[in-house]
């Protein structure tokens, strides 16, 4: 051990002293701990108690949706549904969450959840292929129990559980008019299906967590159609957490041909999948500047941090890397993760981050061809976009520049996480716009130009060095 230590050390270039070991121990301890640990962004947060082990029995998941306690949460093509309550002469937007009996003539015949191969048969339990399958009626997924408690509990069956279970009902292919006339709706309340991201914006912390994971698991099985190793059909089984090929089914005849590869082995693209971006703060050697872009399809004069997809065999600090330099032509160095934030359209992680670099390099925007423009701003200048009114204001109608930008290449798919769209039109427009704080992007921006992120050691006043600090 000594000679190994000494060896390590020595490449380290620190000299092996017992006090130098231990100093450098807590200090490499402190940059792990040192920012984002308790930070809760919009859409994150979700309490839920996933139950996740007992997703493949069928017994405690059709249980639970038919407790009168169960509550469902209904999308069609990606809205969500919601209900406009009238309170005070106000008018209150909440996600909807529709008792399961009330969707049972719409959801198709008994058992829900582990159905074999004929309506109303129940599978056998011990049947890998059909655990909590559903392959028959709208797609519906377990998402988990609301409880009383903060400390999570481990029931063993329906009779154990307290709290509220939730799932998440895809309606895309049941006429709207059926649905509705088959709800229980009071007379101060309407329903309707929302465009999601501006009918988030007002929803509270727990509906935009519940919305977050619903409308990802939703979107996920509306896509996996069809097996990639094979083209057969494909269907859900763990209660609308795996996908399986048909080909499997006990009653499937497969005469002529070769096995599914799915059938054997452990395949990612038969769960669900969270697509991992980088979206980075760059800030200058004094901190005082910070580096932001804007992407072709933003709306006018609307900048924002840069971000990308990660790539295979990359790092969180590499993606940084390479991701800044190919949009900006800057490169960056000292890459800090902040905090992450799950992005529902359709199943992204952003991942926030600081870096520094040298504010002297050249920026270019020509390498990957992606933004409009890319420049520094100045602590004061963002500061006075924030406390505008619209500074972080976006005009409903610009809505459609995301969704262009959405159906882009990925890089541009990512920029798009500029949170949810305020409805109100502009008035005296600042000179610049920033996302909100319901994105990440915001939260980044804002922190910084406060002085509040830990570790930086940023007051409003800057000119404090990044080095050592960042």
């Amino acid at each position: 051990m000594p000679v190994y230590r000494g060896y390590l050390l020595s490449h380290l270039h620190i000299p092996p002293h017992p006090l130098r070991i231990r100093l450098l121990h807590s200090a490499r301890l402190s940059d792990r701990i040192y920012m984002g640990e308790n930070y809760t962004h919009f859409y994150g947060g979700n309490s839920l108690n996933r139950l996740s082990w007992l997703r493949s029995n069928a017994t405690f998941v059709s249980g639970l949706f038919t407790s009168p306690a169960a509550r469902c949460v209904v999308f069609r093509s990606g809205e969500p549904l919601v209900v406009n309550n009238t309170q005070n002469g106000r008018t209150v937007i909440a996600l909807a969450k529709v008792p399961s009996g009330e969707l049972r003539t719409v959801l198709g015949e008994e058992p829900f959840f582990g159905q074999g191969q004929h309506p109303g048969e129940i599978a056998g339990q011990d049947i890998k292929a059909l655990q909590s399958a559903r392959w028959r009626g709208p797609n519906l997924v377990f998402l988990g129990v609301e409880e009383p408690d903060s400390d999570l509990s481990t029931p063993t069956n329906v009779e154990d559980v307290r709290g509220t279970p939730y799932f998440a009902m895809d309606a895309t292919d049941i006429p709207t008019d059926d649905l509705l006339n088959t709800l229980n709706v009071s007379e101060s309340q309407r329903l309707e299906f929302a465009e999601p991201r501006s009918a988030t914006a007002k929803l509270s912390s727990f509906d935009a967590s519940l919305f977050a994971l619903a409308r990802t698991m939703v979107d996920w099985l509306g896509q996996r159609k069809f097996c990639p190793a094979c083209g057969s059909r494909t269907y859900p089984l763990w209660a609308g957490w795996k996908l399986s090929c048909t080909s499997v089914l006990p009653w499937a005849d497969n005469r002529g041909k070769s096995p599914c590869p799915s059938s054997s082995g452990l395949h990612n693209y038969m769960h669900p999948r969270t697509d991992a971006v980088v979206i980075t703060a760059v800030l200058d050697e004094t901190g005082d500047r910070i580096l932001l872009g804007r992407n072709k399809k933003f709306p006018s004069a609307f900048y924002s941090t840069l971000a990308g997809f990660l790539e295979p065999g990359e790092s969180f600090e590499d993606a940084v890397k390479r991701e800044i330099w190919e949009e900006s032509g800057v490169k960056v160095r000292q890459v800090r993760y902040h905090s992450g934030q799950p992005w529902p359209y359709p199943a992204n992680l952003m991942i926030g981050c600081y870096a520094s670099a040298d504010s002297s390099q050249t920026i270019r925007t020509d390498l990957d061809n992606e933004l409009e423009d890319a420049k520094w701003f100045t602590r004061e200048e963002v500061l006075s976009v924030l406390a505008h009114p619209d500074g972080t204001n976006i005009r409903r109608r610009e809505y459609k520049n995301f969704d262009e930008a959405q159906l882009q290449d990925q890089s541009a798919k990512a920029a798009t996480a500029a949170g949810p769209i305020d409805p109100q039109p502009l008035k005296d427009q600042p000179p610049f716009r920033v996302p909100p704080q319901s994105a990440i992007a915001g939260v980044l921006i804002s922190q910084w130009a406060k002085g509040e992120v830990p570790g930086l050691g940023l007051g409003y006043s800057g000119a404090t060095s990044l080095k050592g600090k960042i």
